[in-house]
């Protein structure tokens, strides 16, 4: 801000010709307005460096993000948010990037204390994945517009957020990785692929490369999206999301016991008149299930698991729990042996909601890991 200090004034009198006078300013008003000009640059200057509200959306732009396929998301934006305080070392940072179709504003309510990631010990950075309508996406992108936009890989969200951390957080190290579901697979995609960055890894709900049985469900939604008529390769006018998408969901998302324990005869028939859910635009989820399926932490050490598994660094903590139908357990437990990990398994009936139903159970873990020496 450029403040223009006035020296001298201009006074018109007489009303003939034009006649004017030079008026000096008395020097102790000179020094009165450059004391007052100050205080607004100072003023301003501290306004513009304020932190930001704890966990206020904040945005960064990466530039082009060069692809795993070698394609480029042109202009891409990255969304987050931070809680808690960054120590002197640089030491406490935590990464918790989100689940699939999730945005950060959904994982406000895991960050606190007491929660799954303490925000009073971790300065804890949650990052919006590509294509959740925040971040980059089909649905936002004015360069690349739905279809257009290209076919992206979990890589490719670990690769944005690496850009996040290391060029505009300017961190170059974090003491942990965490998250839950589409965020715990790229959890084990950091791990891998960027070893010496963190001290810890916390998938949950994830995988290092999804089952059959998870393939399979995936691709039955994408196909009952693009089966639909309205959807028109993507150049809808109005969302296409059946009902049948959402039921496939349901039906995965935990177990019949706790489906038929939280739903009853009236309550399904009543969710049947009631239309869709279209906050979560198609494309988008088409295009995050797409990077979910062709995840495979394995692919550049020739398909070996144990080659991939050898390649992580940090201790990991890999919760899953049993009767998870959505993202199923074996191929993380299968990693955890191979990588001698600590695991946690669930025991409820929630299936893939097991953490959010013992909650209390899995937050009480995390900590401790984290806070292990």
């Amino acid at each position: 801000m450029t403040i223009v200090m006035p020296t001298q004034s201009h006074a018109t009198v007489g009303s003939g010709a034009r006649q004017t006078r030079r008026i000096r300013m008395p020097s102790a008003m000179k020094k009165t307005v450059r004391l007052v000009a100050t205080a607004i640059v100072l003023v301003v200057t501290a306004s513009a460096q304020k932190p930001p509200v704890a966990g206020a959306q904040q945005f960064a732009s990466i530039g082009n993000l060069k692809l795993q396929s070698g394609e480029v998301i042109r202009d891409c934006r990255i969304g987050y948010r931070t809680f808690g305080q960054l120590n002197d070392d640089k030491s406490n940072a935590v990464l918790f990037p989100t689940w699939f179709g999730g945005r950060t504003q959904d994982l406000v309510d895991l960050i606190g204390p007491g929660k799954l990631v303490d925000s009073t010990k971790y300065f804890v950075v949650a990052v919006d994945a590509l294509g959740d309508g925040v971040s980059c996406s089909p649905s936002n992108s004015r360069a690349q517009r739905r279809m257009k936009f290209p076919q992206f890989a979990i890589r490719d969200m670990v690769e944005s957020q690496h850009e996040l951390l290391t060029h505009v957080l300017h961190l170059t190290h974090v003491h942990a990785v965490m998250g839950i579901s589409m965020g715990g697979m790229q959890t084990f995609q950091w791990a891998v692929a960027y070893p010496d960055f963190m001290d810890k890894a916390i998938p949950i709900v994830g995988s290092p490369r999804l089952a059959p049985y998870d393939l399979l469900l995936w691709q039955t939604m994408v196909d009952a999206i693009e089966q639909n008529p309205l959807w028109k390769d993507g150049n809808y006018e109005k969302q296409p999301v059946p009902h049948e998408v959402e039921q496939i969901g349901e039906l995965a998302l935990s177990t019949p016991e706790h489906y038929n324990h939280e739903m009853t005869r009236q309550k399904f028939f009543d969710s049947l008149k009631k239309p869709a859910d279209t906050r979560f635009d198609s494309n988008d989820r088409i295009r995050q299930a797409q990077a979910m399926m062709g995840l495979d932490v394995s692919a550049p050490f020739g398909g070996s698991m144990e080659k991939a598994a050898a390649a992580v660094k940090a201790p990991m903590l890999i919760v899953v729990d049993a009767h998870d139908h959505m993202v199923t357990p074996r191929p993380a437990l299968d990693f955890a042996k191979l990588k001698s990990a600590e695991t946690m398994v669930l025991e409820n009936d929630c299936g893939h909601l097991g953490p959010g139903c013992d909650q209390a159970k899995v937050s009480a873990a995390i900590a401790e890991f984290l806070g292990r020496r």
